[in-house]
């Protein structure tokens, strides 16, 4: 009988690990958002509001209500956190 096999597994493809591959998925994502900016500048839009039709601003309230995200779960952190020892 054999020992079984005591490695770690991980989901990450073995690609991942080389940084040129990373820097090529950062500058295709920047590439990306150049494009959609380009694009939100040049497409026609019809908004129910003024302030839908300014250039970016899918992009800015995308971006705050991330950070608002954040911060709200650090507040939240706050009330639900327990002892590291709760359970024992």
């Amino acid at each position: 009988m054999t020992a079984p096999d005591r490695t770690p597994h991980t989901d990450q493809p073995d690609w991942l690990d080389k940084p040129e591959n990373v820097q090529r998925i950062i500058y295709a994502l920047c590439a990306a958002c150049a494009l959609f900016a380009l694009l939100d500048l040049i497409a026609p839009r019809k908004s129910a509001f003024y302030f839908e039709a300014w250039p970016g601003f899918y992009a800015g309230f995308g971006f705050i209500c991330c950070v608002g995200l954040v911060l709200a779960a650090k507040l939240l952190r706050r009330l639900v956190m327990r002892r590291e020892d709760y359970y024992d």
